[in-house]
């Protein structure tokens, strides 16, 4: 017994410290980026345009709007896709066949280098195009979001009690009812979560842009030409050798933590929210 109480403790210390290690970096970084980044967020980051190189000034408004562009455009894609295949595999599929096919991929994909997705979507869309295009970036930030969309889903439907099922079936209702109404309507907290934290996963994506949507320095919001995203834009301007454009860097970094921070308050919030009616 007091060899098990032993082992029990060092665990637990172990444990603790590990989640302490893992507490200070991320404080560490927070801090860090709001040290040195919150000053430069003013109006006119997100109403003024790039200037030219070497200029004072300037914003990140094109930025901002083709990161909303293409990944609205992704989720548009990724989102009723992944949730259709989710609901096939828990609902339809269930254990056969095709279904542990597409499980196995579906994990493999999540563990995929997303650079790796970039250079097959630069393959087989941007080549065939002639160019880089909104189209292109949103498709590579799709592909990202599809699997981590259908293993999640796939999940918590599998959660659902099976009695609400039989009860729904009992009264006469068709499969998509059961699904749609019943399965659905009982899991709608976690299917939200899961969105919210599909596109967080995406929003701060840079390598595989640099493959398909690339950069402008136009404003252009075409679905067949490149444009302008906060990722590549924060890269861009973090690599180059203006203060200016440093500033503009981690002002970008700034906007885009804050925004997976809002996403994961706002799915908190969504929680509380259905839990307390």
């Amino acid at each position: 017994m007091r060899k098990r109480k032993i082992k029990n403790y060092i665990g637990l210390s172990i444990s603790t410290i590990s989640a302490f290690i893992g507490l200070f970096f991320l404080f560490w970084i927070i801090v860090s980026l709001i040290e040195k980044g919150f000053h430069y967020i003013n109006w006119s980051v997100f109403t003024q345009n790039a200037v030219s190189p070497g200029d004072e000034g300037g914003g990140l408004k094109f930025a901002i709007l083709g990161q909303l562009e293409v990944v609205g455009l992704a989720s548009l894609l990724g989102i009723p896709t992944g949730i259709l295949g989710g609901i096939y595999l828990s609902e339809y599929g269930k254990d056969s066949f095709l279904s542990n096919i597409i499980r196995n991929v579906s994990d493999a994909m999540t563990s995929i280098p997303s650079i790796i997705i970039g250079i097959f979507v630069y393959a087989l869309v941007v080549v065939p195009m002639g160019g880089f295009s909104v189209i292109a970036g949103s498709i590579a930030l799709a592909l990202l979001m599809i699997p981590i969309v259908i293993s999640s889903i796939d999940n918590i439907l599998k959660l659902v009690p099976n009695e609400l099922r039989e009860a729904a079936y009992a009264l006469g209702a068709p499969k998509y009812i059961v699904i749609f109404k019943v399965v659905a309507k009982e899991a709608i907290v976690g299917i939200v979560s899961v969105i919210l934290l599909a596109i967080s996963r995406i929003l701060g994506e840079t390598a595989p842009l640099l493959f398909t949507s690339f950069n402008s320095n136009f404003e252009s919001y075409k679905l067949n030409k490149p444009i302008a995203t906060l990722t590549v834009t924060m890269y861009d301007y973090a690599m180059g050798p203006y203060d200016s454009w440093h500033h503009l860097a981690w002002a970008a970094a700034i906007i885009l933590t804050f925004s997976v921070l809002l996403f994961n308050i706002a799915s908190r919030l969504f929680s509380y929210w259905r839990f307390s009616r």
